[in-house]
Formats: structure tokens, sequence, C-alpha cells
């Protein structure tokens, strides 16, 4: 990885850390809980071999980036972290001209919706991983909806209470959480009884090695997790401030993967939504669905190889 580039850019009030390779129209990688720019390692070669610039950041609250309130989580909404990506691209794209490419997995996946909602004006093309786009219900907030779905042991509850979650994971440690996570390959949900840590345990995913999951725990030894989980404990907030959006339409030509294993494809009612119309509704310019047979949630590392190819081929439309 030495040939990525690294810096420190003064963003929307953080600072933000990013990594980038090669030259090119611009792509915007964006990662989800529990990860990092890493994430994007190897599609960062890839593309970037392929006459593409790729530029990678960690989101505010995660890894070198620096400057967000972790003990304020109202710093945390979607509108924070969209407002620090146009910041980010008026930085490194000054002119502005271009629009951009973007490509999210899980979180930044669900800031990536968010990026084309508000400002389709930045964004070219985007390739989605994971979440599919989630259209505003004005009866409940997300975690309302998970806490009357799963109760309150589903982790997106567990993550509500500013310090709980973050005691348990001290006592666990970050390498067993993060391992466990990362290799987390249940369809059903994702649940942290109180005071019971997780409900297994798990081998490193075998497509990760251990040097890289060492640069995962290195970063979160660090950093903590607060400022990912933050992200969950703003999305009330967030469904609030998105009232004036909706119904809104996402209108930027999307590529939307999904691995046939992944948690988030089997929360009730989102395969319908995904294939059976609702999605299209929503995301009009929605030209292809892929469903990956036996990949589980983080495609992007599991299934490098094949999410490479399909990012690439959606880009070359372009």
């Amino acid at each position: 990885m030495e040939e990525i580039q690294h810096r420190t850019i003064p963003v929307n009030g953080i600072s933000m850390h990013v990594a980038e390779l090669g030259e090119g129209p611009l792509v915007l990688f964006l990662h989800g809980f529990p990860e990092l720019w890493y994430s994007w390692r190897h599609q960062m070669v890839f593309v970037a071999a392929r006459g593409y610039r790729a530029v990678a950041p960690d989101m505010r609250g995660y890894g070198d980036t620096t400057g967000a309130p972790l003990d304020d989580p109202s710093k945390f909404t979607l509108l924070h972290l969209v407002g620090d990506l146009i910041s980010l691209l008026d930085a490194v794209s000054p002119d502005g001209a271009d629009k951009v490419f973007v490509v999210g997995h899980d979180w930044g996946a669900l800031v990536a919706w968010h990026l084309c909602m508000y400002r389709p004006d930045r964004v070219k093309a985007l390739v989605n991983l994971s979440v599919a786009f989630i259209p505003r219900n004005p009866e409940m907030n997300p975690v309302q909806k998970m806490r009357s779905l799963y109760g309150e042991d589903h982790y997106i509850c567990r993550f509500q209470e500013p310090g709980d979650i973050e005691a348990e994971f001290e006592k666990i440690g970050v390498k067993e959480v993060l391992k466990n996570i990362l290799a987390f390959r249940d369809p059903a949900p994702l649940y942290f009884p109180k005071g019971k840590g997780f409900t297994y345990s798990a081998d490193r995913a075998p497509w990760l090695t251990e040097e890289e999951l060492d640069y995962y725990v290195t970063k979160f030894e660090k950093t903590g997790f607060t400022g990912g989980i933050n992200y969950y404990r703003a999305f009330g907030l967030s469904w609030e401030l998105n009232a004036p959006w909706a119904g809104a339409q996402v209108n930027v030509p999307t590529k939307f993967i999904v691995g046939e294993l992944d948690l988030v494809y089997h929360t009730p009612g989102t395969k319908d939504f995904i294939h059976k119309g609702g999605f299209k509704k929503f995301v009009p310019l929605l030209q292809e669905i892929v469903v990956l047979e036996g990949a589980a949630h983080f495609v992007n590392q599991e299934r490098a190889d094949e999410i490479n190819q399909h990012i690439y081929a959606f880009l070359q439309q372009f």
C-alpha cells in the first residue's frame, strides 16, 4: 500500500484523513461500520490502474480523521456527513466542474444515497453496496422500526445509550470485536444481549489476513468505536431533519450490489422492496441490481475481484 498517498484536509470543521491513488476521473469511496478507508484498498488499486483517481476518506469519527466531538452524537447526522463530503470534494476537485463517481458500502452507502439526494449536481454515477435506499417512513424513525422488529437486544438499539456498548466492547477487546463483526455471515439479525457481549465467536474471516486485521485493530485501539456508533445514535435526529426530503427520489445513475447472505438484505420487506419495483420508484435511474451468491455483508473485501469488475464495468459507461 506504499503507493497510496495520504493527506489530511480541513473540511466542515474537522480534519479529514484521505487516501488517494491514481489520476483521472475521481471515484469517491465511502466506508461503513466498523471500517476505514482501508476497506477499499483492493478497489483503489484496481480503478487507479485503469485510469481513475481513487479517493477514500476515513469518515467523520473514524481512523485518522479528527475534530468531531465524540461526546455529542448530534454532530453525526447525515447532513453533517454529506456536508463533510461536499467540503472534501471542493478541496480535492477545486474547479468543481466535473461530477464525481461515488462508491459506498454499509453506512457509506447510506451517506452516498443522501449525497445523491441532496446534491445530485455533484455526482456522475453511483455504485452502492449492501444498503439499498431507504425511503423516509413518516410514522417512525429507523431505530423505532428496528426496535419494533427485533426488540432491545438488536445491535442498533443497543448502540443508542452513550457509553453502554463501548463498555462491553472494552471488556471483549478491540481485536475480538472486529474479528467477530467482520466475520459475521449469518443472514439473521445481529444481537448484543446486555451484559452478554457476542452470542458467537468467529475465526478471522478468510478474506482478511492477520496483517490486514491488525491494521484495523491498531486504528480502533487508538480511537475506540464511539465515532462510528454515533452514526446510529444520530439516526433518529437524521430522520427528523430529513423531513423536507420525504418522498424525494435519488436521480443519479445507479448500480446496486448486495451479498446473498447480507443481514441487511434479509431485513423484513427489503427483498420485496429491492426486486418488486419499490427501489426503482425511488431510484428511477437504477440500472442494475446484483445479488452475489454466497457472499455476506463485507462484500467489497470478501469478493474483491468481482466487486472490482462490477464497479469498473459500470464506470466505463460514463
